[in-house]
């Protein structure tokens, strides 16, 4: 038995790629022996010497799932017994289990002690004296272990597990307490695996410090390439694998150290750059000295070596606007709206606009330019900012408050109101009057309403706006809300007598706007009144 356990070590060992079991080496078996001892009906053995012990072999197999966790199955073969004077136990079991293993320390430690739990059965053989036939249990199981690696594949193994039935009546007394077995075990375990080398030089990816090394490639400890001439280029990219060279030239050695091999170099003796063989380049444009214009300023190929500040295809010498991106035909400089003129000449730079308003825009075409035309959508006179008279009364709209409605200038372009009327908005001042104190509206007052509404009717371009004045007398909010009221009262019976409310408005002012003093009765009399005042309808 010894001999063939120590073969199938030692096949484990040479058939597998055997190292310390972590993410490289992920399987592990185990050949375990020991002892086991009993605790049922029949009394309590454990980790006593007055009942017997009794022998068993093992086989495991681990499963790494990381650093501090793996699962086990665990597979024993032997005999568990117990002699007490109230009966003997004497059975051939065998046992399965899986168990879900903590490791404690991590696979790079010597010592790993470990926690375990899981479950399995226990296989009872046959036996005259109980059954005749085999008979299993669910054992779950728990416990605790230790590895001491011996080396890197190979480790001793120390574990106490516990197993606990799930019935009771292999000790001659079924219905007492489930049997229980503690199974004492010492053993070798093998590590095993494939380790990971994705570029396939033999050094593990985790160890590889060049981890991009083609095929085929010699390889030192760390997975690099070799290098015989330790000038940085390895080996198989090495031109000159034993002359230092650097790595522009591919290993060759390069005198003036301008990055093109001797062998190559059109001036060896003189830094230059590769792109021209070699050969300098004094302002460091890309144009050899002997192709550039400027050779102590750096410029463009297009200009011949010569620059361009702001890329406009204009040479900064004939550029007069070195600084702003512009046009040729303008030498070098900008017309930022695109309207045909420079914007030093135009007066508006970011508005497209004619010559004739200097480049600023004339939406109407009448040669008054949008920002200064007062009717920039409709053309008319440069006297007049840009204003037509609509309405042909000689008064153009830039200062006719009439535009569409024909009036003499004196008043503003509107038509003057009949004597008839001025005279009754007069009279209404005071003609007007209300309940003291309220917005009630009396009839006295009734005749010269009735008059205003009818030449609102009779007049369709008018629009009236009624302020209600107060004197001084009483709280300022409360005389303001009485004007509010007294002008609104007003509004609505113009209103209810046929007068359009879009041509109405009203509007309290309190005592805000006095036309007498407040320190006399007759003035006072004078600021509490009703106003018209004529609008017209465009």
């Amino acid at each position: 038995m010894k001999k063939l356990l120590l073969l199938i070590a030692l096949c484990l060992m040479y058939t597998f790629n055997i190292i310390a079991q972590t993410q490289d080496a992920k399987w592990n078996i185990g050949l375990h022996g020991g002892a086991s001892q009993y605790q049922g009906n029949l009394g309590n053995d454990l980790y006593k010497t007055n009942g017997a012990f009794y022998g068993f072999g093992g086989l495991s197999v681990s499963r790494y799932l990381g650093s501090h966790f793996d699962l086990n199955l665990l597979l024993t073969k032997g005999t568990v017994g117990f002699t007490s004077p109230l009966g003997r136990l004497h059975e051939n079991v065998s046992t399965a289990s899986i168990n879900f293993r903590f490791q404690i320390l991590g696979p790079a430690s010597v010592v790993r002690p470990y926690l375990f739990i899981g479950g399995g059965g226990i296989l009872y053989d046959k036996n005259v004296t109980i059954t005749t036939t085999n008979m299993a249990y669910i054992a779950p199981s728990f416990g605790a272990g230790v590895n001491f690696r011996l080396a890197p594949f190979i480790m001793l193994n120390l574990q106490e597990q516990y197993n606990y039935t799930s019935s009771d009546n292999r000790d001659h007394k079924a219905g007492g307490v489930n049997d229980g077995y503690l199974f004492h075990m010492v053993g070798l375990t093998f590590n095993f695996g494939t380790k990971k080398d994705a570029d396939h030089d033999g050094v593990a990816d985790r160890l590889d410090k060049c981890d991009n090394t083609p095929l085929h490639v010699a390889v030192d400890k760390n997975g690099c390439p070799l290098d015989r001439d330790k000038d940085g280029v390895p080996d198989y990219q090495d031109l000159c694998p034993d002359n230092p060279g650097p790595a522009l030239t591919h290993g060759c050695p390069d005198r003036d150290n301008d990055g093109v091999a001797d062998k190559d170099d059109e001036c060896p003796d003189v830094k230059g750059l590769v792109t021209l063989k070699g050969c300098p380049d004094a302002d460091g444009d890309g144009i050899p000295d002997y192709k550039d214009k400027c050779p102590n300023e750096k410029g463009t190929l297009a200009m011949n070596g010569c620059p361009d500040r702001d890329s406009d295809g204009v040479a900064d010498a004939d550029d007069l606007c070195p600084d702003v991106k512009g046009l040729a035909q303008f030498n070098g400089c900008p017309d930022t709206d695109g309207d045909g003129i420079e914007d030093s000449k135009d007066m508006c730079p970011t508005q497209k606009g004619p010559a004739s308003t200097n480049g600023c825009p004339d939406t109407d075409g009448d040669g008054v330019h949008d920002g200064i035309d007062k009717c920039p959508t409709v053309a008319g006179s440069p006297q007049h900012h840009g204003c037509p008279d609509t309405d042909g009364d000689g008064v153009y709209d830039d200062i006719d408050q009439c535009i569409n409605i024909p009036g003499p200038a004196s008043n503003g372009g509107c038509p003057e109101l009949k004597i008839a009327t001025k005279q009754l908005f007069q009279k209404a001042l005071q003609g007007i009057q209300f309940e003291t104190g309220k917005s009630i509206i009396k009839s006295v007052s009734f005749p010269i309403l009735d008059a205003i509404a009818k030449v609102m009717q009779d007049n369709p371009t008018y629009k009236l706006s009624i302020g209600g004045h107060t004197d001084d007398v009483g709280d300022d909010e409360m005389n303001m809300t009485l004007s509010q009221d007294r002008a609104t009262a007003v509004a609505n019976y113009l209103i209810s007598h046929s007068v359009d409310p879009l041509r109405v408005t009203a509007k309290g002012y309190g005592k805000t706007e006095p036309v007498d003093t407040n320190k006399s009765a007759n003035g006072r009399a004078h600021n509490r009144r009703v106003e018209f005042k004529v609008e017209f309808l465009q």
